[in-house]
């Protein structure tokens, strides 16, 4: 493994860091979106829909595609550079990496007609609209294939009738990607078609869940004989499980996380050599040195389990275990951090943002909390150590 970027990855670097310094606004990377949730206010999403586009007209935003996609051919160690640079710079999320992005447009670009790339693939490559995902359910998650939606053949439509959950941003979406069950009767993992759903068409509607920050991203989705066109069909009928597990070589590093975690810890030091009682709390605790020591370890683990992957991936050897590791490894690190904070801080550490008491703009509470997640969503870590067990060491069956 080569333990630097190239030249030509230094300048890649260098062109997205000097757009970034021309576009956000001064002091962005200061303050900005700490969390990057969905659940900014209009104005946030403006911002996040506009920049978004500028990227559009550089490609950037389906540039992770392959060319014959529509992409720009990036390679996985570009996609990390990337997503580094997204993250150090606190840029909003949406549009640039929703589900039209890294789920839906990949699928349409291999399964889809001539005439549903046409009508859908410039809309997302433009950061035109939003889209959500419509996969798991009250009973169907890391067992995904047990969904029980159905979608009844009407003719020229199929009438739609289910349940969906944990579809971020469905309330701002104008599509769905939505998987369903066309065959009550197939086997488990046949009988399933992928259906786009125009997310206004009536007989949809939304249950807002209100995360443990007091922030609405996710919503439960109730779809009550809802007529979706045929021609909205990706795919076979009833071999819609294939078309959804479509992957296109995308980055699957999980470097986000890690230069998540790095940005805080600099932010915490900076705090904890002030002090949040004006005294150096560093100078008086070895304890805690030994405690920041380690995670500072941890961090460069991180980063290097992150590129590990994209490195395997840019040598055409798509990861097994190796995706598992470094979100299992990110995702425990991240926890271990935000304990420490919170710990360390004490009081301090409760106070919001809006408070005269706040330190670190009050966001250890709302990291402390928000990271409670991270070990959940996107495969739990018990589903991680099951993939490292069997792909890795060859244990189990």
């Amino acid at each position: 493994m080569e333990f630097r970027f190239t030249e030509q990855q230094e300048r890649f670097r260098k062109e997205v860091q000097d757009f970034l310094k021309a576009e956000l606004p001064p002091g962005w990377s200061e303050g900005g979106l700490d969390l990057d949730e969905d659940g900014g206010d209009d104005a946030k999403d403006a911002f996040a829909q506009t920049l978004a586009q500028k990227m559009a007209t550089r490609g950037w935003i389906t540039a992770r595609w392959p060319i014959e996609y529509g992409g720009l051919g990036w390679t996985p160690l570009e996609q990390v550079i990337f997503s580094e640079e997204m993250t150090r710079h606190k840029v909003p999320r949406t549009y640039i990496t929703d589900a039209g992005v890294s789920n839906v447009g990949p699928t349409i670009a291999v399964h889809g007609t001539d005439e549903q790339k046409a009508s859908w693939l410039p809309g997302i490559a433009g950061a035109k609209e939003r889209w959500c995902q419509l996969f798991s359910e009250p009973n169907a998650g890391s067992d995904l294939a047990s969904l029980q939606t159905t979608a009844r053949d009407d003719g020229d439509v199929f009438v739609v009738n289910g349940v969906k959950i944990w579809s971020s941003g469905a309330h701002k979406a104008k599509w769905g990607a939505l998987l369903c069950r066309t065959d009550p009767d197939a086997p488990k993992h046949r009988g399933i078609s992928y259906l786009i759903v125009d997310m206004t068409s009536p007989g949809i509607t939304f249950a807002p869940i209100i995360n443990i920050c007091d922030v609405y991203s996710f919503n439960q989705v109730f779809l009550d004989d809802v007529r979706v066109p045929k021609s909205n069909l990706i795919g076979e009928q009833n071999r819609g499980w294939y078309s959804g597990t479509t992957t296109l070589n995308l980055e699957r590093s999980f470097i986000r996380h890690a230069i998540i975690s790095q940005l805080y810890f600099d932010e915490v030091l900076t705090v904890l050599r002030d002090g949040a009682d004006g005294h150096n709390m560093l100078d008086r605790n070895p304890a805690l040195r030994h405690k920041l020591a380690d995670i500072a370890v941890d961090l460069r683990v991180a980063r290097l389990l992150a590129y590990r992957v994209a490195w395997l991936q840019s040598q055409g050897d798509p990861p097994s275990y190796e995706s598992s590791v470094s979100k299992l490894y990110c995702g425990e690190m991240a926890q271990r951090l935000a304990q420490i904070v919170m710990e360390t801080l004490g009081q301090y550490g409760q106070v919001k943002k809006d408070s005269k008491f706040a330190v670190l703009r009050g966001k250890a509470q709302q990291i402390y909390l928000t990271q409670r997640g991270i070990t959940i969503g996107g495969g739990t870590s018990e589903i991680q150590r099951s993939l490292i067990a069997r792909r890795g060491l060859g244990l189990g069956g």
